[in-house]
């Protein structure tokens, strides 16, 4: 068992309301509850030693292991072939699909021969919160139960269990036809265990887990090419929203390094509004509805919830739009590989970022006629936000990129208060609404020009980060798509032409140099698989079809061997970067159509 394995090596499996990682290794190495933002219960990814695993796969060291999705599912196999054998675990959490928040979640591990014998091993060490809380062991008839203070995880084994200090561990020799399972479940330090698996119950959840993927994917209208991929790019995002409330989470895991050894380690559990927003369209064009309203009425409820003398929108909140998310320093872990430090919360939550508004406009105008602003209630709080905008927009910040290096003037910022602007007036208009149209016009003209003016470089010929400097910058690829420059442009080919030039390496994207514009940082990242996507967009947009099917393909190929992709792609092409993230998987889908589409009317 390696210490750290890469994080492309790595699978997800959920019940929406959180997740677990399982490595290729058939390591659950990363696992919390109740929530995605919840305290884990295994932690192996940030301290091997300190944060605890629940390993089930064969003793023979020879075995070569192949990984992949049960089809159109979020059901994990690794299979596992060696000399004497072949020998399979699958690794799934059942759909909690009632809409309620629930404190019990189980991960089941089904495990089976499929040829010859194969003797596989378990060990169970759970580490409750973070790693800080101890926990009592109490072995029983056919299963095991680790007490903490604040909850507890039981688990059930169909092969007999023996003590290992404060852990469990268990062997099991199968032949083929034969399988198994081990079972853990999390709940509060009160919750009762839940019965023993019987053979018959497993296999009736796992059929119950394949039906329901599969018949939710079945909805999907997406019918274009690399359907596989935006298939399960699809997948990974309904795994990655918080059902009771429809609220994604930007990636599974905390602490992932942006670079190895590096500080850049943030806890990416929680929702933030620009990446859910621009969720809403790509939802709405695969035919995921239900996903698209859900976060539209999430949006609205927090377009509601702050003061707004102070702040209309926060950058981030928990699933469950709880606005408080101080960032502290877990010392106690060594972090991925030594990366420390491991930070717990996120200090970015208390940023100005005005592009946020931008985005929640677009996606409350793409998605109208699902969302809460259609009502006379939920207007007045659309248009309280915009006359606050109003008097608000011409603020540095520190930009899409939650830089820690002070406030800046940030084109995209300015970009987006613009994008908020216009949806604001389609909106009025559409819906009949009353609103101070004429201010917000103002306004948004007021920004185009100043963007004009003092977001373009001469010298680069391109538009920049912020003004005054000429760095540039990946975020503004959303240019074209939020309608504020055409996309073919004169300018706007000029600045993809300097992006090439200064921010591609081999068709993958740097969002921009921290070199030349300095964030607060120390170390450098890798290349943002979100923005190399972003690219292709803009690419396909802009009628470049040869350059962006290319760059597309080649981006595919450094997706993991589950189709996942990370935050980012280091110099080895290894993943770096918390995982998987929602975010790219969005762009992907988006990037994915955007070209298709292209496609078919240059063929036609």
């Amino acid at each position: 068992m390696d210490r750290y394995p890469p994080i492309a090596e790595h699978g997800l499996v959920g019940d929406l309301q959180t997740g677990a990682l399982v490595s290729s290794q058939g390591v659950v190495d990363w696992f919390a509850a109740p929530r995605f933002d919840s305290p884990s219960i295994f932690a192996a990814l940030l301290d091997h030693d300190r944060g605890g695993y629940f390993r089930l796969s064969p003793e023979d060291a020879d075995s070569s292991v192949k990984q992949l999705y049960y089809p159109d599912t979020a059901v994990l196999v690794t299979r596992f072939l060696s000399p004497d054998g072949v020998g399979e675990v699958l690794d799934w959490m059942d759909p909690v699909t009632t809409g309620a928040p629930t404190g019990r979640h189980t991960l089941l591990r089904s495990v089976r021969a499929v040829r010859g014998t194969v003797r596989f091993s378990m060990e169970c060490r759970p580490r409750f919160d973070y790693g800080r809380a101890p926990h009592d062991l109490e072995i029983h008839p056919g299963g095991a139960s680790f007490r903490s203070a604040e909850a507890v995880g039981h688990l059930w084994a169909t092969f007999p269990l023996e003590r290992d200090g404060r852990d469990v561990r268990g062997t099991v020799t199968l032949r083929a036809g034969e399988s198994g399972a081990a079972v853990f479940t999390a709940c509060g330090a009160d919750g009762p265990a839940p019965p023993a698996p019987t053979a018959g119950r497993t296999a009736e959840l796992l059929r119950g887990a394949v039906d329901f993927w599969q018949r939710w994917l079945r909805t999907s209208c997406y019918r274009g090419r690399w359907s596989d991929m935006v298939n399960r790019s699809a997948i990974t995002l309904k795994l990655l929203t918080y059902h009771p409330t429809g609220a994604p989470v930007a990636a599974a895991t905390m602490g992932l390094p942006e670079q190895l050894g590096g500080e850049r380690n943030w806890d990416y559990r929680y929702t933030w509004v620009r990446d859910g927003a621009l969720s809403v369209r790509a939802l709405l064009d695969l035919g995921f509805v239900e996903e698209a309203t859900a976060f539209t009425h999430w949006l609205g409820a927090r377009l509601g919830d702050e003061d707004i003398d102070g702040e209309a929108l926060q950058i981030m909140y928990r699933v469950d739009g709880e606005p408080l998310l101080s960032e502290e320093i877990l010392g106690h872990l060594e972090g991925y590989h030594g990366s420390h430090p491991v930070r717990l919360g996120n200090a970015a939550a208390g940023q100005l970022q005005l592009d946020i508004y931008g985005e929640a406009l677009y996606a409350l105008s793409e998605g109208r006629e699902v969302g809460v602003q259609a009502g006379y209630r939920g207007w007045k709080k659309v248009s309280r936000v915009l006359d606050w905008l109003a008097d608000s927009w011409d603020r540095p910040d520190e930009g899409i990129w939650e830089t820690r290096g002070g406030r800046k003037e940030f084109t995209y910022s300015r970009v987006m208060c613009w994008a908020a602007f216009d949806c604001g007036l389609s909106l009025a208009d559409a819906f009949r609404r009353p609103a101070d149209t004429a201010r917000w016009t103002r306004a948004r003209d007021t920004v185009l020009e100043q963007v004009m003016e003092r977001g373009w470089s001469e010298r680069k010929q391109a538009y920049v980060q912020h003004y005054g400097g000429d760095v540039l910058d990946a975020s503004l690829l959303l240019m074209p798509r939020v309608g504020f420059l055409a996309p073919k442009d004169p300018s706007w080919l000029s600045t993809l032409d300097a992006m090439e030039e200064s921010l591609v390496s081999d068709s993958l994207v740097h969002r921009y140099d921290p070199a030349a514009s300095p964030d607060g940082l120390r170390g450098s990242e890798g290349t943002f698989s979100l923005c190399t996507f972003l690219y292709v967009e803009a690419l396909a947009r802009a009628g470049r079809l040869p350059a962006a099917r290319y760059m597309f393909e080649k981006m595919l190929t450094y997706a993991n061997h589950v189709g996942l992709f990370a935050e980012e792609i280091g110099p080895r092409g290894e993943q770096l970067g918390n995982f998987p993230q929602a975010f790219t998987h969005l762009s992907l889908i988006t990037a994915a159509r955007t070209l298709d589409e292209a496609l078919d009317r240059q063929r036609g």
